[in-house]
């Protein structure tokens, strides 16, 4: 088993930024992708970013590239996400998650454990 816990959320105002941080346990963190997605109440689960086991390959969603950055620490067994140039419609909460194989890292549905998620709100 793998457990992850998101923290850093919290309320921002348009323009500013959030540091999202993923805390992994249980097993070895550097095997994964790990991803970044989020829910918006009243919408489905959507891919945000994701990076490979060694850092050398990111993607992110259109609607953050330029944005977000997605990061790791192998060594910490840690992930984060930095939002900047936050905007209102960027409000959900977001989720950090794994999974060993590299197909379909856009499918939330692919992936093997999940965090518990944490609040963003971005106000005008």
């Amino acid at each position: 088993q793998m457990q992850l816990v998101e923290s850093g959320g919290g309320s921002a105002q348009a323009g500013g930024s959030l540091r999202l941080s993923c805390a992994a346990s249980g097993r070895i963190f550097s095997y994964y992708f790990m991803g970044w997605f989020r829910q918006a109440p009243g919408k489905e689960r959507e891919f945000v970013a994701v990076i490979n086991q060694d850092s050398d390959s990111t993607d992110y969603a259109d609607s953050v590239k330029g944005r977000f950055t997605i990061s790791r620490d192998n060594a910490k067994n840690t992930g984060s996400l930095q939002m900047s140039s936050l905007k209102p419609e960027d409000t959900a909460v977001y989720y950090c998650a794994i999974k060993r194989t590299g197909e379909v890292l856009h499918d939330s549905s692919t992936y093997d454990y999940w965090g518990q998620g944490t609040q963003v709100t971005v106000s005008s």
